[in-house]
């Protein structure tokens, strides 16, 4: 029993300490970490199982291995029986570096006893690991900058793409989920994938290029730490047309000829060209007459252009004199021209003197006319100048008008010139008669030939009526303006009442200026060209520069260019060449507007492109105002006796005329002279007007010749007139003379000065000239000649005066007392005897003040026998006539100063040589 008990004890202890299973686990796991973290959740969980248990050290679980290279994780016995286990990263564990990890793991249990002898493993297991990410990173654009282009007008479905990236490992953070553009107000948008398109279609002229800020977001929402820029150009689509121009060029007066277009060329798309033709306008209707032309006066300009004399202007400057235009209606607000506006309601009657009376078969009617179509559906006759019966009758004799945009003349001859069917009504039909613009119409006829020229172009009539001449009558005439007179009474047929009282019809709609008639001569085609010329126009420079296959063209008034040419790059030369010119030294400041059209031709066809017109302007910058000055002595004092004489006084003999400019910049200001024309002079008479009585201002006609000249005078003053230059103007105010025969009347004259460039465009300061005349009595007696010469203030209506009476009687009475003293100084001599002269003394000039009659007489020292001849001249002198008198002195003071002392001197030495007393220094007054 004892051995059994002993045996049963060492199999227990046998068993206790036999490690008979290996642990158990399960052939793969599946784990999942997030990186930076530590702890790996397994799928299923880490448990050992061993079928020893629960033997002790047998049946639990001491260890789990790893198996694999750089596995960066260990595992961890939780619990030695339950076997539980855990897995654990040993180091940081990025998803970056590296998604998923595959190792092997075995389990150990603790073998057969606490030494851990005799232990047992499991079989291999694989476990594979997967790393979550983390979104730590933000997207990044593989590029810093994006550049595409697009052509203008088109819409793309992507100009270009952009790309970021994402450096976090897993799809959900990796991936960019969406892109934006951050600018505002851009016309393009972008998808998801960062392609950019545009929303609307793009002009190169409104915008050429755009630059925009892209942004991107990951799947995480994480936005991109910096945005990316894109630029975007546009390019011009190629389109047919001119390239390089300005729309404004600036023209400084008297630069002279300005290019237009000096970077100008055309752009032709590389199409195969035959031919191109370009036209170049210069559109100036809105300036005054059409275009910058000279603004003096009809008679001026006539003048100007060598026009024969003998016109009668039918609408002249509203006057005292040619009252007959008040009541028009003017437009005189454009550059100073005179212009007449008729609305169909205005017209004059022109003053039986003023009409010509002398048309023969030979004679010109000169007008610009600015006309429009006739207002209403039945159009109406439109007069523009109009020769009809004064009274009773209703005959038109000749008259110009518009009918249904043809321009008519009436011309009727009489009977006694004529008594045959004779041609009595020639029309034209003409575009500008009607077309709103300005235009210069001048009518030579030479019956029965009749002309018509348009701005220089001659037009013969398209249409010839014939009529019979009208019977001789005496009935007067009369000429209107701007409508017909009608004297008759006449029934109309609309009314049953009979009109009685004479009125105007046919009135004319537009404007007029420069209507003139001139009889017995017809206008050279020279002259004609000359008044309607423009000063500004399109030029062309350099023509020796240009291809020879280039051909051009300009209208009469060269406001129209046309080139043509085969070649484009010949085309483009040739308009680089076109500028602009104005001639007028002070020219209508303003715009000028320039139209451009060009026809391309192609080979076999008619028109292959089609080129946009060209609209631009010419800004005539606004000149330097020239400023007349007028100087000079505005004083002149002169004897009375200067005034009676047949040349008078010259007032305005020492009148200079100058005129200056501004001249430089703010910086550098300055004044230049300069020369140019004037137009008039006016001299008027401040105050009284003159009486033709007594006095006259007067310029005689040689001072005008060889000039542009002429004048005319009335009682209120005297103007001279014409284009010419500012020398020869004032060489003519030179010779202006004033005359005054009776001089008490007045103690002095006032004169007022104007002169004027451009028809009153620049004007002259006011000179003012006062002349002062005295009536000085001058008693100068040397008893050898006569030195007595006495002037007596006359009186107008033939009775002297009350003063003029006593001075006349001291005169007298003085002269008598000389004669005294003379004949007692002679009688002391004879006593004393003859003696020769100690001294020589030259005769001084006494002269009678109007304060006080004073007489200073010297002693004669010497007689000779001239005394008594010198009596008998005195005698004579007191019988004489005041007229004689003055005219004496009036004579004697046309010399100058010194020509009256050097004549005082040779007298002197004459009276010396023949004996001539002396005076002695002493002198007696009386």
């Amino acid at each position: 029993r004892r051995n059994l008990l002993q045996i049963l004890i060492s199999f227990r202890f046998c068993s206790l300490y036999l490690n008979k299973h290996k642990p158990w686990i399960e052939t793969s796991y599946h784990g999942v970490i997030t990186e930076n973290m530590d702890t790996v959740l397994l799928d299923p969980p880490l448990v050992a199982l061993d079928k020893d248990a629960p033997v002790p050290y047998a049946g639990e679980i001491c260890a789990f291995k790893i198996y694999g290279q750089d596995a960066p994780f260990e595992a961890v016995v939780l619990n030695h029986t339950s076997g539980e286990g855990v897995l654990r990263a040993s180091s940081p564990v990025d998803c970056e570096s590296q998604k998923e990890y595959t190792f092997i793991i075995q389990a150990y249990d603790c073998g057969a006893g606490p030494s851990g002898n005799d232990w047992k493993k499991s079989h291999k297991a694989v476990v594979h690991i997967q790393v979550d990410d983390v979104n730590e990173f933000s997207p990044v654009f593989r590029e810093p900058l994006y550049k595409a282009s697009v052509t203008e007008g088109k819409i793309y479905d992507s100009i270009l793409q952009v790309e970021a990236w994402d450096q976090d490992c897993s799809p959900q953070y990796s991936q960019i989920c969406n892109y934006e553009i951050v600018t505002t107000g851009t016309p393009f948008a972008i998808d998801r994938n960062g392609n950019i398109r545009n929303t609307e279609r793009l002009s190169y002229d409104k915008q050429q290029s755009y630059k925009i800020m892209v942004t991107a977001f990951d799947c995480g929402q994480k936005r991109a730490k910096e945005d990316v820029a894109v630029h975007i150009d546009v390019k011009p689509v190629c389109k047919p047309g001119w390239q390089g121009w300005n729309k404004r060029v600036d023209y400084e007066p008297g630069t002279g000829s300005k290019q237009l277009f000096p970077k100008m060329h055309l752009e032709t798309c590389d199409g195969p060209l035959s031919g191109v033709r370009v036209m170049v306008e210069l559109q100036t209707s809105h300036i005054g007459k059409g275009c910058d032309r000279e603004t003096y006066s009809e008679k001026s300009l006539q003048k100007l252009c060598g026009a024969a004399s003998g016109s009668t202007d039918l609408l002249p400057a509203p006057s005292l004199s040619t009252n007959w235009t008040l009541s028009l209606l003017t437009d005189s607000g454009r550059d100073s021209d005179l212009i007449y506006r008729f609305d169909g309601h205005q017209a004059a009657n022109v003053p039986d003197h003023v009409v010509p009376q002398n048309l023969t078969d030979q004679f010109t009617i000169a007008t610009w006319m600015k006309h429009g179509p006739s207002p209403g559906l039945r159009a109406e006759k439109e007069t523009l100048l109009c020769n009809s019966d004064k009274t009773e009758m209703n005959r038109h004799h000749y008259s110009l008008y518009v009918h249904n945009c043809r321009l008519v003349l009436l011309l009727r001859r009489d009977f006694t010139q004529v008594d045959t069917f004779r041609p009595a009504e020639f029309h034209w039909k003409l575009e500008q008669i009607c077309d709103k613009e300005w235009h210069y119409y001048v009518i030579n006829v030479e019956f029965p030939a009749v002309t018509l020229f348009v701005d220089g172009v001659t037009y013969e009539p398209y249409l010839v009526t014939d009529d019979w001449p009208i019977h001789t009558s005496k009935i007067d005439t009369q000429l209107t303006v701007g409508a017909c007179w009608q004297g008759q009474c006449v029934y109309l047929y609309t009314v049953t009442e009979m009109l009685a009282t004479p009125r105007f019809t046919q009135y004319f709609h537009g404007s007029l200026s420069g209507l003139t008639i001139r009889p017995g001569r017809i206008e050279t085609q020279k002259v004609i060209s000359c008044l309607q010329a423009c000063k500004e126009g399109l030029d062309i420079n350099s023509l020796e520069s240009l291809a020879k296959d280039i051909k051009f063209h300009f209208n009469p008034a060269q406001s129209v260019l046309v080139v043509e040419g085969e070649d484009v790059d010949s085309i483009n030369t040739a308009m680089t060449k076109v500028s602009y010119i104005n001639s007028r030294q002070f020219p209508t400041p303003g715009l000028r507007r320039l139209h451009i059209t060009t026809t391309v031709q192609c080979f076999g066809e008619d028109t292959c492109l089609l080129i946009p017109d060209i609209k631009a302007v010419v800004m005539v910058l606004p000149p330097s105002e020239p400023r007349i000055t007028i100087a000079g002595s505005n004083r002149l004092v002169r004897p009375a006796g200067d005034l009676r004489g047949p040349l008078g006084v010259a007032p305005f003999k020492e009148l200079h005329i100058t005129s200056t400019v501004m001249k430089g910049d703010t910086h550098r200001p300055g004044v230049m002279e300069v020369m140019h024309n004037l137009d008039y002079c006016d001299i008027l008479v401040i105050g009284e007007e003159l009486n033709p009585e007594r006095e006259s201002l007067e310029i005689h006609h040689s001072a005008l010749l060889g000039k542009h000249l002429d004048a005319t005078n009335s009682t209120s003053g005297i103007s001279i007139y014409g284009v010419d230059s500012m020398a020869h103007y004032e060489q003519a105010l030179r010779q202006v003379r004033y005359r005054n025969w009776q001089p008490a009347t007045l103690t002095d004259r006032k004169f007022r000065l104007t002169c004027s460039e451009l028809n009153g465009r620049y004007t002259s300061n006011e000179f003012n000239m006062e002349v002062t005349f005295k009536c000085f009595i001058h008693c100068i007696s040397t008893l050898l000649q006569p030195p007595l010469i006495v002037c007596f203030p006359s009186s107008p209506a033939g009775a002297a005066p009350p003063a003029a009476t006593v001075v006349i009687v001291v005169c007298i009475a003085a002269l008598v007392v000389i004669v005294v003293i003379g004949v007692y100084r002679i009688h002391a001599t004879h006593q004393e005897g003859t003696r020769e002269d100690e001294e020589e003394v030259r005769e001084p000039e006494v002269d009678w003040e109007n304060s006080a009659l004073t007489i200073t007489v010297n002693p004669m020292e010497v007689m000779r026998p001239q005394v008594l001849e010198v009596k008998e001249e005195h005698e004579e002198e007191e019988e004489e006539d005041e007229e004689q008198v003055g005219e004496m002195i009036g004579a004697e003071s046309d010399n100058t100063d010194e020509d009256e002392e050097e004549e005082e001197e040779e007298e002197v030495k004459e009276r010396e040589q023949k004996g001539t007393p002396e005076w002695d220094s002493s002198s007696i007054t009386y």
